[in-house]
């Protein structure tokens, strides 16, 4: 039994690890709500696949149970890492009551996706050297208190925040309590898909003239200084007159005699 990241989309940045997984199993589940098909491309023909999107988690429960009893190899594909927001924690709780062994293949995050498609680095010598993850509450999953939006923003650290779509104007807004309007951010929907759609601005300005219910789903909000294209700011790790264990610094002047 596999649980796999699917990463975000494209089926090309699904792990290697996880398509020789899918080579193998005789049975994949995944969610078709956020795991694209074009993903089942790395199966083999005439694996049974099995969308869960429909199914509470004691249907699940059914498939594992019935794949112990058959002795199937089951693949359970989640969209991006497994790690952030794709409810592994209850099912790998109901495996174990199963005594059904498991192993857990990582994925490419939607988060570090979005840095991708929009050629940004979320740190920043002096900018932000820290990533805050989060998401917007939703009815399935509150966020706590001590984890409100407007609490994490007073870091002023690059944040990346999930699911946000439906509530767009309300993050915004909780948003600039802290970071100035003038803070860049994005918006980017089905990173890595054919349908993605990118939208960069100011925090202040980043929903001005879009159509905010095109924007509902799938959508994350990026904002932080370090996503500034214009920023002069670099890490000493490749200055020449840094040392470290496998460079030695370079000398301005013994260096400029040596020169050809």
């Amino acid at each position: 039994m596999w649980f796999i990241g699917a990463g975000p989309g494209a089926p090309d940045l699904i792990t290697l690890r996880g398509a020789r997984a899918l080579q193998t199993a005789d049975v994949v589940l995944y969610a078709g709500s956020l795991v694209p098909e074009a993903v089942l491309e790395h199966c083999r023909p005439g694996v049974q696949t099995v969308n869960t999107a429909a199914l509470d988690l004691n249907a699940q429960r059914d498939w594992y149970a019935r794949a112990l009893r058959h002795g199937w190899s089951v693949a359970r594909l989640h969209s991006g890492d497994p790690a952030i927001y794709g409810a592994t924690a209850e099912q790998m709780d109901l495996l174990r009551t199963l005594d059904l062994p498991f192993e857990v293949i990582p994925g490419v995050s939607s988060f570090t996706a979005c840095a991708a498609a929009l050629n940004a680095e979320l740190t920043r010598p002096d900018v932000s050297q820290t990533i805050i993850i989060t998401r917007g509450s939703g009815r399935a999953s509150p966020v706590p208190e001590r984890e409100a939006l407007g609490l994490l923003a007073a870091h002023r650290a690059t944040m990346c925040v999930f699911l946000s779509g439906r509530q767009l104007e309300t993050v915004v807004q909780e948003l600039l309590a802290h970071y100035p309007p003038e803070t860049p951010a994005a918006l980017v929907q089905r990173v890595s898909q054919p349908e993605e759609r990118q939208h960069r601005a100011t925090l202040g300005t980043l929903l001005d003239g879009l159509t905010l219910s095109e924007w509902a789903l799938t959508t994350m909000v990026l904002v932080g200084g370090a996503l500034g294209e214009d920023l002069s700011v670099t890490s000493r790790l490749y200055d020449p007159q840094y040392a470290h264990r496998f460079r030695r610094a370079s000398d301005p002047e013994t260096d400029a005699g040596s020169a050809p």
